[in-house]
């Protein structure tokens, strides 16, 4: 079976320094990229992250510091990256909670904007643990039938992370082959941020997920606390929560139509039911 696509489609993986968005930074990315004609192209970059790489990460995917040492920064490589996903729908194994929101930090902190919007989002391991609840080397195995070599190497899970979305495709009837019903089962909840500090409640309206003012909507908070936003602008948040708090608190401060004397007199009739 093929993808249903009406736009490129990038799977892609990432192997990092560790698992903090904020903070952590990429080692190696492998890009998969799927046109509608079913025509692919694909590219590999190890990177150095300019922070050392720990014990414990370089155990779960065998890169160490030695091997980047000589590699390009992300940000000699983000222009690059940046134009390969470009007019792009994003794919990915728990790319919703880690990849797309690391991703988007380390193109950001190179000075290139980033944004889901006009794009959607496939997460094919929220598809296999709604329907197996299983692992990427166990769904390789499940879906395809075959052994994952080269497990956590980022070229070798992309790959399979693509050949699993297919074979889901084959198996599960009931999930439609488009991008939309795709990103839509694939989604656990609406957030208006990777990380999931702020969520969308069922008025679409702006939420946090955390701490004290949990639950409640970011725009009453900011106008309760007006320094909560500053203080989150300077804590240890990701960059691109950041952004989506500054976009509300901006959208807070956009000045009110002026009323004309016609608007304010129709007003009046409808609040006292005047004819």
């Amino acid at each position: 079976m093929n993808l249903n696509l009406t736009k490129p489609i990038v799977f892609f993986d990432l192997e990092t320094t560790g698992v903090n968005i904020a903070t952590d930074r990429i080692v190696e990315i492998a890009v998969l990229k799927v046109f509608p004609n079913g025509n692919k192209e694909s590219k590999t970059w190890l990177v150095n992250p300019e922070i050392e790489i720990p014990q414990g990460s370089i155990d779960v995917h065998g890169i160490t510091n030695e091997k980047v040492a000589s590699e390009p920064t992300f940000k000699e490589l983000a222009q690059q990256v940046s134009e390969m996903i470009a007019g792009c729908d994003l794919a990915g194994f728990n790319s919703n909670r880690f990849d797309i929101p690391l991703l988007a930090e380390e193109l950001m902190r190179a000075g290139i904007d980033f944004n889901m919007k006009d794009r959607k989002a496939i997460d094919v391991q929220v598809i296999f643990h709604k329907k197996e609840q299983r692992t990427l080397g166990a769904g390789y195995q499940f879906y395809c039938g075959k052994e994952l070599e080269g497990a956590h190497g980022a070229e070798a899970d992309t790959n399979a992370t693509y050949e699993i979305l297919l074979a889901q495709l084959d198996k599960y009837k009931d999930i439609e082959n488009s991008v939309d019903a795709l990103s839509e089962f694939s989604t656990h909840g609406e957030r208006a941020d990777f990380a999931g500090f702020i969520l969308m409640n069922d008025e679409k309206q702006e939420v946090f997920s955390f701490g004290k003012y949990k639950g409640r909507t970011v725009v009453e908070v900011f106008k309760e606390n007006p320094g909560y936003h500053n203080w989150m602008q300077n804590a240890d948040f990701p960059l691109y929560t950041k952004k989506v708090l500054k976009e509300i608190k901006d959208r807070m401060t956009v000045p009110k139509k002026k009323m004309s004397d016609k608007d304010k007199l129709q007003a009046l009739q409808q609040k006292f039911n005047l004819r």
